[in-house]
């Protein structure tokens, strides 16, 4: 009897502790992950390039470059193409290899907040094995598709380490305006002058990618902003892990 007494009471300590460990740890993995609207450091502007990868990256990071400015692109797995198609991966290998920022746009760009908890998982973790895979990093930071998120959203993305993206200037390219529209944009928030700019634009226009994107570099440098990437701006780290890019192999599909 007292050897069972002993066995009970070394069970429920260890039960104790088990239980103190653990609730914790759950409620740090379950807290909803940190919306980000605008940059903290002064002074600088982050420009952020949406739905790619594509073949107009090219031609923005030169002119990023170039004037010694740093982009960040959120990519989709399956949106304009297939992430694991050779063109696309040596995309996403050049804008990384040039210093930009890589983060998550979801897989197939499908509006989070319509999703069930496991679908918004499966949206999340599918882009993000695709970016360890070809690049061997996994990002702090994704951009739920058109900006939408809820609380589901935010548990997902906190569950998965990641920060959600938002932005507090918009070019406007996706939905319409004209290179000249989007210039006048830029114009305007750079006469307000505010002390940081967390820009959104997409990649995959053409006319974004030589007109706008030239234009707004030259104007915000001349305005005295410098150009950084989304975690610079935020004096935070750009990836949760950085390690080494694997061998594609027959499970690299869409």
């Amino acid at each position: 009897m007292q050897f069972l007494a002993k066995l009970s009471i070394a069970a429920a300590f260890a039960s104790s502790i088990v239980g103190t460990l653990a609730a914790p740890f759950n409620a740090t993995r379950r807290a909803p992950a940190q919306v980000i609207t605008s940059c903290t450091v002064p002074n600088t502007v982050a420009l952020t390039f949406d739905d790619g990868p594509y073949l107009y990256i090219y031609d923005i990071s030169k002119a990023l470059v170039a004037a010694g400015a740093k982009g960040t692109f959120f990519f989709n797995g399956n949106n304009y193409g297939c992430i694991y198609d050779a063109d696309n991966q040596k995309r996403v290998k050049y804008a990384y290899d040039k210093g930009h920022q890589i983060g998550s746009h979801t897989w197939a760009h499908k509006d989070l907040t319509t999703l069930t908890w496991d679908q918004v998982h499966d949206e999340m973790w599918r882009v993000e094995q695709a970016l360890q895979r070809i690049i061997g990093v996994t990002p702090a930071f994704m951009r739920p598709p058109y900006g939408n998120y809820n609380d589901n959203v935010r548990e997902v993305a906190g569950v998965r380490g990641q920060k959600l993206a938002i932005w507090d200037f918009d070019s406007e390219d996706s939905i319409g305006a004209t290179p000249a529209k989007s210039k006048q944009l830029y114009d305007q928030t750079i006469a307000q002058h505010p002390s940081t700019i967390l820009a959104l634009n997409h990649e995959t226009y053409e006319r974004t990618a030589h007109e706008v994107i030239p234009y707004a570099i030259q104007k915000l440098q001349a305005a005295g902003y410098k150009l950084v990437t989304l975690a610079e701006c935020l004096g935070q780290q750009p990836y949760q892990s950085v390690g080494s890019p694997q061998t594609p192999d027959a499970s690299w599909t869409c």
